[in-house]
């Protein structure tokens, strides 16, 4: 039986929908305070979290825009999302089920648009951001926070690896290079691009997406064959947990 993309990326997030409303990881971190700082300061009325998985961008969104839409692939997701907002006390969010690449919103529909921790898993970048450039009206910011890759190919074979075999959804990690490139092809101007380092908790990282244990021992296996460069730049510990390049991009539509 052969299915879609969309459907394999529902199929593992759909069940794991508690675990990312949960994760400390998606819930906290510096990239997550200064997306909240720029929406403070947007004011934004109406503001997109493309990609919401456990809805954390959202709920930082809310107390500063009139409304929110929360959008993901997984109606699991954007239950376990609705009921967060509703326990928060966040009335002003909404949840729609749709693809990254076709985006149920009408042209310029927002002012302000936040993808974090998504792009990784859209099955074509280049249509996602250009459906995000549409909704955004003119002059609208765009913040982009995603995993990257280091760019050179010693690295990058490695970290597509692990991240496929920790999750069958994953497409790619893309550069930093990539990604200027292809928000600039989908209308955007770059205001800038911060980029930090995230440790990954080997026995979290595999247990939030249920990676099956043949899986979880192969990317052991590839840690333990790995060259010295590859561990050094991973800075892979003998647990197998790692440290991930991870990208703030801000952009204007």
């Amino acid at each position: 039986m052969t299915r879609a993309h969309d459907a394999v990326t529902q199929a593992q997030f759909g069940p794991r929908a508690a675990a990312y409303v949960s994760s400390t990881v998606h819930a906290a971190g510096a990239d997550l305070d200064a997306l909240e700082a720029m929406a403070a300061q947007a004011r934004p009325a109406r503001a997109l979290d493309l990609g919401c998985g456990g809805g954390h961008v959202a709920y930082r969104l809310a107390p500063h825009a009139g409304e929110v839409s929360a959008c993901d692939l997984s109606a699991e997701m954007l239950a376990a999302v609705a009921a967060a907002a509703a326990e928060r006390g966040l009335g002003n969010i909404a949840t729609v089920q749709a693809p990254a690449e076709d985006l149920p919103f009408e042209d310029a529909a927002f002012d302000f648009l936040a993808c974090r921790f998504s792009a990784h898993h859209w099955r074509d970048l280049h249509a996602g951001l250009g459906e995000a450039h549409r909704a955004l009206r003119p002059g609208a910011t765009a913040v982009f926070v995603d995993a990257v890759s280091p760019g050179r190919p010693l690295l990058d074979t490695h970290l597509q690896a692990v991240e496929l075999l920790r999750d069958a959804s994953h497409v790619r990690d893309y550069s930093v290079a990539e990604w200027t490139q292809a928000v600039e092809r989908a209308g955007f101007a770059v205001r800038g691009v911060r980029r930090h380092r995230l440790r990954m908790e080997f026995a979290s990282w595999t247990a939030r997406m249920r990676t099956p244990e043949p899986m979880a021992v192969a990317v052991r296996a590839l840690q333990a064959a790995a060259s010295e460069e590859v561990r050094a730049w991973f800075a892979i510990e003998p647990d197998g947990s790692f440290m991930l390049d991870v990208m703030t991009l801000e952009a204007v539509a």
